[in-house]
Order: C-alpha cells, then sequence, then structure tokens
C-alpha cells in the first residue's frame, strides 16, 4: 500500500519545523525538530482521514511525488 509523501521543512518565521502532506489539503503540523513535526503530521492525517470519512467527502489516493527538478 502507498502512503502519502511528506515535505519537511524549516520556516524562520516560527522558528521550527512544517510538514505537510501536498495530496491532503490543508494537512500540516508544526514541531521543534524535523521528527516532532513528522509525528505530528501523522496524527493530522489520521485526523484528516477520519474527518473525511465522518463527512462523507473523498479520501484522494496518494499521488504526489517529489521530482528530481524539485530536489535540486
Amino acid at each position: 500500500m502507498k502512503d502519502y509523501h511528506v515535505n519537511t521543512f524549516y520556516r524562520e518565521e516560527d522558528a521550527g519545523y512544517i510538514a505537510d502532506i501536498p495530496d491532503l489539503e490543508a494537512c500540516s503540523a508544526f514541531g521543534e525538530t524535523p521528527e516532532q513535526a513528522l509525528r505530528e503530521v501523522s496524527l493530522a492525517k489520521i485526523a484528516w482521514l477520519e474527518a473525511a470519512r465522518d463527512e462523507g467527502k473523498p479520501i484522494p489516493a496518494p499521488r504526489y511525488r517529489v521530482t528530481i527538478e524539485e530536489k535540486l
């Protein structure tokens, strides 16, 4: 089973790390470390998916993948 891609990056304005899941609109989390941001976005993903199911909204399949150009 595929899982969702997660972006993690440092954000100066927040003095911490942001993790987001591009396939799930507005699904992101903050952490003081990259690992903490990843743990937090994992919890946000669970909540996002549960809310979508409860509301009968479609759940997108994992699609987003980083291209080589984005890595550069």
